[in-house]
């Protein structure tokens, strides 16, 4: 067995990550742009769908404040690694509904994909969902219909959300991942929009795209980051 499938040690690791990750966020200098777009989702409180690219997500809880904003779960993948993040990002108040909207070649049975859609409307009902729609395995920053899909049955809003910090690590796996370093610069960028009614998912799947894209690179520019 790989170490890092091991329950133990992923228990182990996982709590390291999440008491690292709340250390550096409090020590990060963080700039926000379009915040109003937030404020007015936690202000109207209910559903509303949170996307953000995959290798985000370890500054993914810097994002959504939980003392106003409304509870929220995150769209992560049934594969073993998918557990790991799974349980760092729990531990930081957001609980996992377990599946995924990429890997199309693989059955729902295998993926979850069903039972996570169904899931995830119900969360839709009362709270956020965060989803990175191009996980789990890629390609990096091409988007899965399963946002939009979940947007047009839902119809709640979507957030989209550009993160980044300056210094970070960057992981070796397929999406680079970023891991914060503390004491550094911080930025969070909001956009917002609503599927369009009467419109295929295909064709909101591509200017969805460009929009949560151009969040994340204007993130990207603030720090100082560089883009990959």
């Amino acid at each position: 067995m790989r170490p890092l499938r091991n329950p133990v040690i992923q228990i182990i690791l996982s709590s390291v990550l999440a008491a690292w990750m709340r250390f550096c966020f409090a020590t990060i200098r963080w700039t926000w742009e379009g915040r109003e777009h937030a404020e007015g989702v936690w202000a109207a409180g209910g559903g509303v769908l949170c996307t953000f690219w995959h290798s985000r997500i370890g500054l993914s809880p810097s994002c959504w404040p939980l003392d106003r904003a409304q509870s929220a779960k995150a769209l992560i993948s049934l594969s073993p690694d998918g557990q790991f993040i799974a349980r760092a990002v729990a531990l930081q108040g957001f609980p996992a509904v377990r599946g995924s909207s990429a890997n199309k070649d693989k059955a729902d049975a295998a993926k979850g994909g069903s039972q996570a859609l169904r899931d995830g409307l119900k969360q839709l009902k009362i709270g956020a969902l965060a989803v990175t729609p191009d996980g789990p395995r890629g390609p990096v920053r091409v988007m899965a219909e399963g946002l939009p899909l979940m947007a047009r049955m839902s119809g709640a809003p979507v957030l989209f959300i550009g993160m980044s910090c300056n210094p970070a690590v960057r992981l070796n796996s397929w999406d680079r991942a970023l891991l914060p370093l503390p004491f550094g610069r911080g930025a969070i960028v909001y956009d917002i929009a609503r599927f369009p009614a009467g419109t295929a998912l295909s064709d909101v799947t591509g200017p969805w795209t460009g929009r949560l894209t151009a969040v994340e690179a204007r993130a990207d520019a603030i720090t100082g980051l560089k883009r990959l």
